[in-house]
């Protein structure tokens, strides 16, 4: 289950006339703690600005999170729905968050409503929230694989060197 932590930046960037403007930014990360999501944040982000700081840290609970191509605004859907316990036998509340990409928030209605259509048991939206966040950043393997750095070399092509320069 993903672990989402929500990451707020803060740096400095130069209008055109001049003047230093304070901008704040706001990402989503897939982490397995804080310590990773800073450290996927500051290898994530790159925004023109040579220093920025991670001012915040904060666990987001959410259920699902919905992608789709289009859509460059994140909204928070509120989803509950009901549930029978099976020791009382009464009706219980669940509420889950979810997270996706619209245009604008009738779109993300649509979106949420034709993502959960499958849904067994009934449900609804009770909230539906424009978020600050820019970007998402789910985990992925690819990009955690470490790279070789550019001055190193296989040991077969050093030794193939060294063998040449001592003969």
């Amino acid at each position: 289950m993903a672990s989402w932590y929500l990451g707020k930046i803060r740096y400095q960037k130069e209008e055109e006339s001049g003047k230093l403007k304070t901008i704040n930014e706001t990402y989503l990360v897939d982490a397995l703690s804080y310590t990773e999501a800073e450290a996927r944040l500051y290898k994530q982000i790159v925004t023109g600005a040579s220093d920025f700081t991670v001012n915040s840290i904060t666990r987001m609970r959410l259920a699902d999170l919905f992608t789709f191509e289009e859509g460059e605004k994140w909204f928070k859907a509120k989803v509950v729905y009901y549930s029978i316990d099976e020791k009382s036998g009464k009706e219980k509340k669940v509420t889950n968050y979810m997270l996706l990409n619209a245009e604008d928030i009738t779109q993300a209605l649509e979106r949420i409503t034709d993502s959960l259509r499958t849904m067994l048991v009934p449900y609804e939206t009770t909230d539906l929230n424009l978020t600050t966040i820019l970007d998402v950043f789910p985990y992925s393997s690819d990009t955690d694989e470490e790279q070789i750095p550019a001055n190193l070399r296989p040991l077969s092509e050093v030794m193939a060197e060294r063998a040449a320069t001592e003969q």
